[in-house]
């Protein structure tokens, strides 16, 4: 049985739930392009970014997991397929960004900056649209790819999926399988 792509998406979830309707609308789209093609969505289970891209997903049939900070699995967004409650609040970003085969970082706040560096650190690939720029900060070459700037949610998934093949065939060939 071969695993199935895991994708994080990652961004603003406002207290208020409220996007911008560009964000908004981009989100949805990266929803809706993890789920074509196959993939599992990974995100933080709540408003923002998270509900758009996982009612993207699900508008195309994916599947999606909401690894959420807080105990109780029904405060999920409504399209959330499997909830994870953890009882962790924010040092679920940990999860969040460990659990993706690659990152998509959609707009974002503080708590988006934290998913990407801990993304970063583990040298997943983190794929950025109009979110943080690290990249002019500190050269990040020994974080793996850095942010990888994306301008539209195809580009940024067809990104990911190529990260993720190409890291896939580079951990079998020098592991010698």
């Amino acid at each position: 049985m071969v695993r199935k792509v895991c994708i994080s998406v990652i961004g603003s979830g406002n207290s208020d739930g409220t996007l911008s309707p560009e964000i908004a609308k981009i989100a949805n789209e990266v929803g809706r392009e993890i789920a074509v093609r196959g993939a599992v969505l990974i995100c933080g289970g709540l408003g923002g970014v998270m509900t758009e891209a996982a009612k993207g997903a699900k508008e195309k049939g994916g599947l999606t997991i909401g690894i959420i900070p807080g105990e109780n699995p029904n405060s999920a967004n409504p399209y959330i397929d499997i909830p994870i409650p953890t009882g962790l609040g924010f040092a679920r970003n940990v999860l969040v960004a460990y659990s993706g085969d690659a990152v998509i970082a959609v707009s974002g706040r503080l708590g988006t900056l934290s998913e990407i560096s801990f993304a970063l650190i583990r040298k997943k690939p983190v794929i950025g649209i109009c979110t943080w720029d690290l990249n002019q900060l500190e050269p990040l070459e020994d974080y793996g790819y850095g942010i990888i700037k994306c301008k539209n949610a195809k580009e940024a998934v067809e990104k990911a999926f190529t990260l993720i093949r190409d890291r896939t065939t580079f951990q079998n060939t020098s592991s010698g399988t």
